[in-house]
């Protein structure tokens, strides 16, 4: 479980629903008889497959995680999203030390593997889809030769992970004074870092909170 004081903790399903989806690449964690493994991987969010969700995602048939996550073991996929760096020197309020504003998203479930070759198609070209929305030419799954298709997808592994437990924290500056935070806000807005900018965006958000 995350380390989450009361004051960080986020549980509105809308905000760690569009938090997961905008930084969709995630890792997913398991401990398996090797013990653990993660891996770095794109994954879709369906907020409406079950009471929590469910996470669609697939793997190289070689990766030893595969064996972990047939064999039922619980899975922890790690949704990472803004983070800046905070200066002491920003606070109002004094002595002060260091420290980072961040959200994040942990998601917890056991994966379904499929395997199914029309199934996995409908993943991987639902994956495609979504990450070429919007350019001028997009890439389709059901352009490609069958051939092509059918070898590629004997190279893979889809899961779905439906979620049995999320835990969304969002670190940013609530345990300061109002004035602090202002003072947070502004420097980062003022940052050349777009992760900076975005992590005053969510302290904006949260203002009046």
């Amino acid at each position: 479980m995350v380390y989450l004081p009361k004051h960080f903790a986020e549980t509105r399903p809308e905000i760690l629903a569009e938090l997961m989806r905008r930084n969709s690449f995630a890792t997913i964690v398991t401990h398996g008889a090797g013990g653990l493994i993660a891996s770095q991987l794109p994954f879709i969010y369906d907020a409406e497959a079950g009471p929590r969700g469910t996470l669609l995602c697939h793997l190289a048939r070689p990766n030893p995680q595969v064996e972990d996550l047939r064999g039922g073991a619980e899975a922890l996929v790690i949704f990472a999203g803004p983070h800046a760096y905070v200066s002491p020197n920003w606070y109002e309020t004094h002595p002060a030390v260091p420290t980072w504003n961040y959200a994040s998203v942990h998601a917890y479930g056991r994966a379904e593997a499929i395997e199914e070759p029309a199934a996995l198609a409908r993943l991987v070209g639902r994956l495609a889809d979504i990450y070429e929305a919007g350019r001028p030419t997009p890439w389709r799954l059901a352009d490609q030769p069958e051939s092509y298709v059918a070898g590629m997808l004997r190279g893979i592994v889809g899961f779905a992970i439906p979620v049995t437990r999320l835990e969304g924290k969002f670190k940013l500056n609530q345990n300061r004074s109002l004035a602090d935070r202002r003072r947070v806000e502004a420097a980062l807005r003022a940052d050349p870092d777009p992760l900076a900018r975005e992590v005053a965006a969510l302290m904006a958000e949260r203002a009046g909170e």
